[in-house]
């Protein structure tokens, strides 16, 4: 079905109606928490990335993880399942709360990069992962075709990816990481237009008032926020260190 050829219409479930400026205005809200969600990932990661104090709380002077620095690296995924499986529970607030407990964990989590790679590679990369989002998030919001084919195959590739990369975690061949960065920026560049497109897709099925609807525009925000984090550590990965 053509969306766009409509000024409103009914929700995919039958319950009220929604505008097209109601779906531009959802969309709005989930990328403005995303937005915000970003800027305390990349504060936090700034500040323990090059406060000497603060480092030393992650990393040992010869630049592996202290006791804390690996509590701290997978803390962001126990978040992420508790947001998962407590969203029904949660209030709005206490959600959205939770999202920026995990943005600053994971900002904590990868502050590595700050010592890792040059200040220019990082705002360079920085510009071409936003660049590279912006243009698939516009095409997954205006595309009239069902990307849900496409996101199938891409969520199934990414599992293939994360076994590819705990198998090289044990082999270390660098000619395999590579590959493996080539394709995780495909991958996640290909799901930053389905994600999209599906947040899309709640505000047409669900309205944009309800309390499930506000709720989603966090899980929503959460989605588009691991697209666009990993678009960008791939791409690191992908252009190498300096």
């Amino acid at each position: 079905m053509d969306y766009e050829k409509y000024d409103s219409y009914e929700t995919l479930d039958g319950y009220g109606e929604v505008s097209q400026s109601d779906i531009s205005s959802y969309m709005a809200k989930v990328f403005t928490y995303m937005f915000l969600a970003l800027l305390a990932s990349g504060v936090t990661a700034y500040l323990f990335g090059n406060t000497e104090g603060l480092r030393e709380l992650l990393y040992t002077a010869e630049g592996g993880r202290t006791m804390l620095g690996w509590i701290v690296m997978f803390s962001p995924i126990g978040v992420v399942l508790l947001m998962g499986g407590r969203m029904n529970k949660m209030s709005f607030g206490a959600l959205a709360l939770t999202f920026f407990t995990f943005a600053i964990l994971f900002g904590a989590s990868i502050s590595y990069i700050f010592f890792m790679f040059s200040d220019g590679h990082l705002f360079l990369t920085f510009f071409i992962s936003a660049a590279t989002f912006g243009v698939m998030a516009l095409v997954g919001y205006t595309t009239s075709t069902d990307l849900t084919k496409m996101g199938s195959i891409l969520y199934m590739a990414l599992i293939g990816l994360v076994i590819a990369m705990l198998v090289n975690w044990f082999i270390g061949s660098s000619q395999m990481d590579y590959i493996i960065s080539g394709i995780g920026v495909l991958i996640f560049t290909g799901l930053t237009a389905y994600d999209t497109q599906k947040v899309k897709h709640i505000a047409l099925t669900m309205g944009t008032t309800s309390e499930g609807a506000r709720k989603m525009i966090i899980m929503g925000a959460l989605t588009l926020y691991l697209d666009f984090v990993n678009l960008f550590l791939f791409m690191l990965r992908f252009f190498g260190r300096e």
